[in-house]
């Protein structure tokens, strides 16, 4: 079995080139028209809670610095993945990078539509472990707040939301093959809640990373085709109108047998005490 990989972009995407040369896992076949991975395209108004990380000082204006994807869970707080803001990615502290920013109603990275919001805070899970992957979120807080309409509830543990079999929405900017094609953008992509003991068969913890149903959960497709990919990291998975994960990590994208990890919010909502972890844990700016 290959590496897996966490699904940021591990090196800064300086021009449009430069994204065919981060090394990816390989994925099953796509159509030429696939987007996310399976997908198909969004407006930002049908999930105005998906913002985009950027930085154009770290990884140029040819995407307007997206390398991670994020999710509004109140006016002034976003959710990302915990190892887009390591050093591994932005190739220092997130603190150091001058012009870290949320992007937010904007379906195409390059229109003038919407708002580029400075990251006033950001506190990153310090339990995150690299090697399970296992607690794979962080917490940016906003210097100034997003429009109420702009928020997702987060859904609790006992939530019909993760049973598995029930249909769900992974959004992102991400890789649309698996091969390095990035759009501009914003892609959705159907997928399904899948039961733990299929991501535990695909990675039982044997340097792949190993699946901890506690705070992960499995989707995507049995059959493979439909997932999340490199860029999307951070992103949401939502269903039933709740956020239910934040895109993690996998092997490839869209392979059979190898389904999409995510984060599960309901355990971000146990361990943190969430309103704590937004006032009383981030390193302001």
């Amino acid at each position: 079995m290959r590496r897996p990989f966490v699904r940021a972009l591990a090196r800064p995407l300086v021009l449009a080139a430069a994204a065919a040369a981060i090394p990816l896992a390989s994925a099953a076949p796509v159509a030429a028209d696939s987007v996310v991975v399976g997908g198909f395209p969004v407006d930002v108004s049908d999930s105005p809670w998906t913002v985009a990380l950027a930085s154009r000082d770290r990884f140029g204006g040819t995407r307007a610095g997206q390398f991670c994807v994020g999710v509004a869970v109140s006016r002034s707080t976003v959710l990302t993945a915990a190892h887009c803001l390591s050093k591994e990615v932005l190739g220092e502290a997130p603190e150091q990078v001058r012009d870290l920013s949320v992007i937010t109603g904007r379906t195409d990275l390059l229109s003038g539509r919407g708002q580029e919001i400075r990251v006033r805070g950001s506190w990153v899970n310090p339990a995150y472990d690299g090697v399970t992957n296992a607690g794979d979120f962080a917490v940016l807080s906003l210097a100034q707040p997003l429009p109420a309409s702009a928020v997702i509830a987060m859904a609790r543990a006992g939530d019909p939301a993760y049973l598995p079999g029930t249909p769900a929405l992974v959004y992102g900017w991400g890789d649309v093959t698996g091969a390095g094609d990035y759009p501009r953008s914003l892609r959705a992509a159907r997928v399904h809640v899948l039961p733990d003991a299929m991501c535990r068969q695909a990675y039982p913890g044997s340097g792949e990373g190993r699946y901890m149903p506690a705070s992960m959960i499995c989707a995507g497709e049995r059959e493979g085709g439909r997932d999340a990919c490199q860029g999307d990291s951070g992103g949401p998975l939502v269903a039933q109108g709740r956020l239910i994960g934040l895109v993690s990590w996998g092997t490839g994208c869209g392979r059979a047998g190898n389904p999409g990890v995510y984060t599960r919010v309901s355990e971000i909502l146990r361990t943190m005490g969430w309103r704590a972890a937004v006032r009383g844990h981030r390193t302001d700016r």
